[in-house]
């Protein structure tokens, strides 16, 4: 079955197309940046100095996964506890690059991802979502697209998304997070410009709608075997 591959900057609607493209396709979803998400907040849980490599990639190497791969409600547990809500927390959000820059946890984290996609491909499929997913955790995809936006647009997206509003205070609040986790990932993976065979979707002027479509349509065209 089909596996599909989407990356692209903080902000850009990952997270949000991917659920949708896969919810109407039957295809199962996974959020591999809620994976980095649940290792910081393993390792902060557990008072560990993120600045400590070695003690980091440990903890994360025990790290008591549970990814749920339904689109409808991508659940997501350590140790058999939904931290869905808990990992999307300011002070997670704040920290969590000093895990996903760690080359070994991102090692470790990968090798389970592709665990989750491979079990997935025989099944209904599965849409991947993420950081250098399209060109390192799953470059061998069926489809791989770089959702890109302006960086106003994707501002403006995460603002209302965090605070509910994009005046210009929820836009300020919102800067930092998204422009700094950027810059930090950037070190580690590239997901500003599309690799050979990655296919770009600019969203900035699409609706959410609209830019489903895009993404949807460039999944069953592959899955018609039109090129």
């Amino acid at each position: 079955m089909t596996v599909v591959a989407i990356d692209g900057p903080s902000g850009s609607g990952k997270s949000t197309i991917s659920r949708q493209v896969a919810q109407q396709l039957g295809m199962a979803y996974l959020d591999t940046g809620a994976m980095y998400r649940a290792a910081a907040w393993w390792c902060v849980r557990d008072g560990i100095d993120l600045s400590d490599a070695d003690a980091v990639t440990d903890a994360v190497r025990a790290l008591p996964l549970q990814m749920g791969t339904d689109p409808r409600d991508p659940s997501i547990a350590v140790g058999g506890e939904d931290v869905s809500v808990l990992i999307r927390s300011t002070e997670i959000s704040t920290v969590v690059s000093a895990v996903a820059t760690n080359l070994e946890v991102r090692a470790e984290l990968r090798r389970r991802q592709r665990e989750i996609i491979e079990a997935a491909r025989g099944e209904a499929g599965i849409v991947a979502e993420g950081r250098d997913i399209t060109t390192v955790g799953a470059p061998d995809a069926d489809v791989r697209i770089l959702l890109v936006a302006s960086e106003e647009a994707r501002l403006a997206r995460r603002a209302r998304e965090i605070h509910g509003a994009d005046d210009d205070s929820a836009l300020a609040a919102t800067r930092d997070q998204v422009l700094r986790r950027d810059a930090d990932d950037a070190t580690v993976s590239s997901f500003h410009v599309a690799a050979d065979g990655v296919v770009t979707v600019d969203s900035s002027d699409l609706t959410l709608e609209e830019t489903v479509a895009a993404v949807r349509g460039l999944v069953e065209s592959r899955q018609d075997g039109r090129p």
